[in-house]
């Protein structure tokens, strides 16, 4: 048993006292950080639906060795169009990171964006053309989904 104001070995031989704290509580808080405490980008309007398409633009790609880290990840990421959700996912970063930042770099000017029409999204035909067409897809066995 060691005496109160004696030091840790650890201590003794000048390492760093081991953390008190897991190192999984900093991912918890990394999202605030990295948006700086925003959960809106720097445009007046609501955040990016998660269907948006996104993509880089000549000048995002010409600035990507200008960007930090997650923007220069999101820029470098959209060099062909894809959806918030997607690129959140591929990423792995929070999906309201990735709406915030988004938002930031298109008023920045490296970043496209292209919101589909609301109507659009909720009409049951379409709906029902991409089911259709989704099921036409042959599977790895060159079979109709439908087909037994």
């Amino acid at each position: 048993m060691m005496a109160a104001g004696e030091p840790e070995p650890n201590e003794a031989a000048g390492s760093a006292p081991e953390p008190s704290e897991p190192f999984g509580r900093a991912p918890a808080i990394r999202p605030f950080l990295l948006t700086a405490g925003r959960v809106a980008g720097g445009g007046a309007g609501p955040p990016l639906p998660v269907e948006t398409q996104i993509v880089a633009t000549s000048s995002g790609l010409a600035a990507l060795g200008s960007l930090a880290f997650e923007q220069h990840d999101i820029v470098a990421g959209c060099r062909q169009p894809q959806s918030v959700a997607e690129l959140a996912a591929r990423l792995r970063l929070h999906l309201n990171v990735v709406r915030v930042l988004a938002e930031d770099l298109r008023t920045a000017g490296h970043l496209a964006v292209h919101v589909p029409n609301a109507g659009t999204t909720q009409d049951i035909s379409v709906l029902r053309r991409v089911i259709d067409g989704l099921r036409a897809v042959p599977d790895s066995r060159d079979r109709l989904r439908d087909s037994g």
